[in-house]
């Protein structure tokens, strides 16, 4: 941290974005203030699903089990069209601890990771609103202005800042970035509610009908969110009663369902904008404040999530010197490539949603239908929605010579221990020493060792044990490799491991800063692999 600095990190906004990102910061070490200007709880839900790669990255801080504790799991996505069902996209037997969804009020979300927050140390500085950034500071420093609810101003000096404060990002317009986009205007009426006659709780559901589409997500004990598409609403308007949703029930789903009485209900106008850059120098966006897209397939939260977590890991490499910052260069080039193919996806559930004529529908249910008897759904859309197929091609990526994996791919590994034991390493790069059909002779044991001296202090390097041989078979082959894997489960390069050069240079491919060798010093602009590469 630089001598005049209030904190290593400012993060503005205290909603699931910035609790991750503050979480994942704190446990590495790094001095955070989050400032949020009016997070509160109320009773309305927001989002309310996790989906599967959520729950492994959210392994990382720890907070998983409790938010299971907490939430209705369940097994997949039911499709319905006209009362008649014409396929699912299941969640079970995906390759992942948590083979399910888990339909979870964001309230609760927050609750947990405010918790989590605080046994970390973190301590949330409420009623304080961005109102000013000067960037020009000779050092490089952010001064942020910030006004209470008083009305007093108050100034954070950070050596970074990360704005995770919403679609209406002050952080964002500060900094004089564009928020692109409008593909798709809708409005959505939605409601929280016990219903009597609802389809099984074990999955949620999407009903097509010529009126318009239905959402139906399960808390569990009877109790339901509700989201139909409705027609545009003149501002202050009251929001919609029972009765509107009971018709749309009628209308949209299967069986003959009651709309019990309304928890809270809202209409709100979906569109779909991302910004520029998330990068501007020092300030770096996540969360809203970098895109909000449809609310078809729930993706919103999830996807700040991604941000937060594929951002942490390298913020905190940077703050401590091991990582160069051209890594977050790289969260901004793969992250907002990850916007816009959610907002591409979620954009086009929207318009399967709003198809009106007999043709259109037709169409729609036939390939819907046979994509589920084929096993497409599963293969292709399962893990599009359980955002376990979210790949990076990024400039970061090394070689592979893995033939079940690109490098950008999740490694299908835990982020959690098990046994007491950690499979990747939580804060560093992992180098998986993968014996393919080699065994453990001697020129395997030699091959083990060279790379342990020559990488020592740049990452983890380690040897699968048997059950984690036995899930990464498939993905890695019978040939000998060094794989080196992200903070984030995400490959980074599969190279040979009897070439410790090839090895470092994947790892500083990825940002990792060279270490000093031989009473060298180590600069910022070293541009030097280190390990055999010297």
């Amino acid at each position: 941290m630089s001598d005049r600095a209030d904190c290593d990190v400012l993060i503005v906004g205290g909603g699931p974005v910035g609790l991750v990102t503050g979480c994942e910061l704190l446990q590495r070490g790094v001095r955070v203030r989050l400032v949020d200007a009016e997070r509160r709880f109320t009773r309305h839900s927001r989002a309310n699903v996790l989906w599967p790669r959520i729950m492994e990255l959210l392994d990382r801080i720890d907070v998983t089990r409790r938010l299971t504790g907490r939430g209705h799991p369940v097994s997949g996505v039911g499709y319905f069209s006209q009362g008649r069902r014409i396929g699912d996209v299941p969640m079970d037997g995906t390759p992942t601890r948590y083979p399910f969804a888990l339909v979870i009020s964001q309230n609760t979300v927050e609750e947990v990771l405010r918790e989590r927050f605080a046994e970390l140390g973190g301590t949330i500085e409420s009623g304080l609103r961005l109102t000013g950034l000067d960037r020009t500071a000779p050092d490089g420093m952010v001064l942020s202005t910030l006004e209470d609810a008083d009305g007093a101003t108050h100034h954070i000096r950070s050596d970074w800042l990360v704005g995770a404060d919403g679609a209406h990002s002050t952080t964002r317009e500060l900094l004089g970035v564009d928020f692109e986009g409008d593909v798709v205007d809708v409005s959505f009426a939605v409601a929280d509610a016990p219903v009597d006659g609802a389809p099984d709780d074990d999955m949620t559901y999407y009903c097509y009908s010529p009126d318009g589409g239905l959402a139906l997500g399960p808390f569990g004990e009877g109790l339901w969110r509700l989201a139909i598409t409705v027609p545009h609403q003149e501002p202050g308007a009251a929001p919609p009663g029972r009765e509107v949703f009971q018709q749309a029930v009628d209308e949209r789903a299967p069986g003959h369902a009651v709309v019990g009485e309304l928890r809270w209900s809202a209409v709100f106008r979906a569109r779909c904008r991302i910004a520029a850059t998330f990068r501007a120098g020092r300030c770096l966006l996540a969360g809203d404040a970098a895109h909000i897209t449809s609310p078809a397939g729930g993706q919103g939260m999830n996807t700040g999530i991604q941000d937060a977590v594929n951002l942490a890991w390298r913020l905190a490499g940077v703050v401590d010197g091991s990582l160069r910052d051209v890594v977050l260069d790289h969260y901004d080039s793969e992250r907002r490539a990850a916007a816009h193919h959610v907002a591409r996806t979620t954009t086009a559930q929207t318009k399967w949603g709003m198809a009106r004529t007999p043709k259109r529908i037709l169409l729609r249910d036939g390939l819907f239908h046979l994509a589920h008897r084929s096993g497409l759904l599963r293969r292709r859309i399962t893990p599009l929605v359980s955002q376990l197929g979210v790949s990076y091609d990024s400039p970061a990526s090394g070689p592979s010579l893995a033939p079940g994996i690109r490098p950008g791919e999740r490694v299908p590994l835990p982020l959690a221990p098990v046994n007491g034991r950690r499979v990747l390493a939580r804060d560093e790069p992992s180098v998986l020493l993968w014996p393919g059909r080699a065994g453990s002779g001697g020129d395997w044991q030699r091959v083990k060792e060279r790379l342990h001296k020559e990488l020592a202090g740049l990452a983890q390097v380690a040897e699968p044990d048997a059950v984690v041989r036995r899930r990464l078979r498939a993905a890695l082959g019978g040939r000998p490799l060094a794989v080196v894997v992200r903070p984030d489960g995400h490959l980074a390069a599969a190279v040979p491991p009897d070439d410790p050069e090839a090895v470092a240079q994947a790892l500083y491919t990825l940002g990792v800063r060279p270490a000093a060798r031989q009473g060298e010093q180590v600069h910022a602009h070293d541009t030097t692999p280190t390990g055999g590469a010297r």
